[in-house]
């Protein structure tokens, strides 16, 4: 199965948090906290359409001015979220430059900024770059834990305690479609772009009637057909349950928290999550309001991650990356472990 999500972690796990996501076939990406990412490329940065800030300390939003300057001038829209009083972070940020030039832009780089305390409320305002970043349309929506909801995937998230609110992440692929290669074979069809737009019919449920352009292979040569949707259906391609990643950092270990991590990455196939510090050091640790390397592990755990991956590691330890990472194993999978 190839997968719709490619994550990666932008800086190593002693840099400011920010995870990349591009989506494979969809042309763009996506984006879970903005600290220093200088060393994502434009064409990668190009590439984002939604963005997730946790909390708006500097390391995990200073990247929010790079990603602005890279932007700018470009005809292109983009969402972020972010907790409560996110919508006035942004707004001072931006209200920090001159934009007395802006009316002259044939483009119109726009933000559209909403603010989640899940479970209680929301609101959302824009801000475009040719009414000079004013805030626009600020509206309320009605409380959830779904912030985004596509055809191709959904992103849900839990706020959680860092003596702020900070969010954490579940972006789930809704389902995934896969191609029977020989009963393509089979059927005289030849591999090709056009599956994408085949994989993208079946999954929106389109009526069996329905036709799609195809490839035909015949003689040795290549030819344009059709093919419906429920031929695609029956015979070619196969829907499986599709991919969880999560992403949890900054957090203080306590019971509250505890469940509401467990709930959001229950199953995860990637568990991203913060191992800030050793457990012999657990006070700092309560102290920082952070999660130790044995408390993320014991998450992972009780959550069923599949597959977790720590970062955000304390400065402290960087003679000792193995120990954090040794320690969160132990606690992930204690039979290994032993």
């Amino acid at each position: 199965m190839r997968p719709l999500f490619h994550p990666e972690l932008v800086n190593d796990p002693f840099g400011d948090p920010a995870l990349y996501v591009d989506c494979l076939f969809e042309g763009r990406a996506l984006l879970f906290d903005l600290g220093d990412i200088r060393a994502l490329a434009p064409k990668k940065l190009l590439r984002v359409s939604h963005v997730f800030v946790s909390h708006a300390h500097m390391d995990h939003f200073m990247g929010f001015d790079w990603l602005l300057r890279i932007c700018l001038g470009r005809d292109r829209a983009m969402q972020l979220f972010g907790p409560p009083g996110f919508i006035d972070q942004v707004e001072h940020k931006l209200a920090a430059y001159t934009w007395n030039l802006v009316q002259n832009y044939d483009t119109d780089f726009t933000l559209h900024v909403t603010e989640v305390e899940p479970g209680v409320g929301a609101r959302r305002a824009t801000f475009r770059c040719r009414a000079a970043f004013r805030r626009e349309g600020e509206t309320p929506l009605a409380p959830s834990a779904l912030l985004v909801e596509e055809p191709l995937f959904r992103v849900r998230a839990a706020l959680l305690d860092h003596r702020t609110p900070c969010l954490a992440f579940a972006l789930e692929e809704t389902a995934h479609a896969n191609v029977w290669k020989n009963r393509l074979l089979e059927r005289g069809l030849a591999p090709g772009p056009w599956l994408q737009e085949a994989k993208r019919a079946v999954l929106r449920g389109d009526p069996d009637a329905a036709v799609i352009r195809a490839a035909w292979r015949q003689n040795g040569e290549t030819r344009e057909g059709q093919i419906s949707v429920g031929d695609l259906r029956r015979d070619i391609v196969r829907i499986v349950p599709g991919e969880k990643i999560a992403y949890v950092t900054d957090a203080v270990y306590h019971a509250e928290n505890a469940r509401r991590i467990v709930a959001l990455a229950q199953d995860a196939d990637l568990l991203f999550i913060e191992s800030t510090f050793l457990d012999e050091h657990r006070e700092r640790a309560a102290e920082k309001r952070h999660l130790t390397a044995k408390q993320a592990g014991d998450l992972a755990r009780a959550a069923h991650a599949k597959q977790v991956l720590p970062f955000h590691f304390s400065p402290i330890y960087r003679k000792e990356e193995q120990s954090l990472r040794d320690e969160l194993e132990r606690a992930f999978r204690p039979a290994n472990a032993a």
